[in-house]
């Protein structure tokens, strides 16, 4: 007997479970936050980050994309992103500036629900028209969880750093905010092509960059939100490319 067209495959349900899986992260590490576990905190947000990563291009590999998987994707990345990444800030380093504070949170997640919102919309416009696209159009929202989180990042690197002022902590989240709804082309991986000839050094640099990780966690996030904002300076001055206004 042939299977209905509407029923999907367990396999096929696993790009959704790792969105649920993500939002658990987003949410456990709002949990840890709150009682001072920032490091754990801090950790979840990222599994959450690797998880949006990986949900969405295995819906795609899979065939199993859906109208209510890409939403449930989105309303996970504002609750891990746009809430659980700026509270955790907030827990861990604002809270002495009270209102001052709050409102640079309540900044970012509005900016971070108005990118998303954006995303939801191009996408169903659905206009290929353009061609192959090569950037996003500005600061996606996991990129800009991470970038809220590099004070947090230098902190846990470098122990004798003396902690960043709570106005710098703050005036970086509301300036992050801004660019994920600014028109700034940031770079996008998703058309990225590997020649023959360079596939072995490409294998290479992610397994140094995997060691890397895992041996000095904290310096190699530090290293790759610096790489990335000039990634981004880079591609603001360089030529003008086709946008994608893609999440992930």
């Amino acid at each position: 007997m042939n299977t209905p067209k509407s029923d999907f495959s367990l396999i096929q349900l696993i790009p959704n479970i790792l969105t649920v899986a993500g939002l658990c992260a987003g949410l456990s590490a709002i949990r840890f936050g709150v009682h001072g576990d920032y490091t754990l905190a801090a950790q979840f947000i990222l599994a959450a980050c690797v998880l949006d990563g990986l949900d969405g291009r295995l819906a795609r590999f899979l065939g199993s994309d859906s109208d209510m998987g890409a939403e449930l994707d989105s309303l996970a990345d504002f609750v891990n992103f746009g809430v659980a990444a700026p509270l955790v800030v907030y827990f861990w380093a604002l809270q002495d500036m009270r209102s001052a504070g709050w409102i640079s949170v309540l900044i970012f997640a509005v900016c971070c629900a108005m990118r998303l919102a954006r995303f939801n919309i191009s996408s169903r416009a659905d206009d290929d028209d353009d061609g192959p696209n090569d950037h996003f159009i500005g600061v996606p929202s996991p990129f800009g969880a991470l970038l809220v989180m590099l004070p947090m990042f230098v902190s846990f690197a470098f122990a004798d750093t003396p902690l960043l002022p709570a106005v710098v902590i703050s005036a970086n989240m509301i300036l992050v905010g801004v660019l994920m709804i600014s028109n700034i082309p940031t770079w996008s991986f998703k058309n990225l092509r590997i020649s023959r000839e360079n596939v072995k050094f490409f294998l290479l640099g992610v397994a140094v960059f995997g060691a890397a990780v895992l041996t000095y966690a904290w310096i190699t996030l530090v290293v790759l939100c610096l790489g990335y904002i000039g990634m981004v300076l880079w591609h603001f001055f360089g030529k003008p490319h086709k946008h994608l206004d893609k999440e992930s």
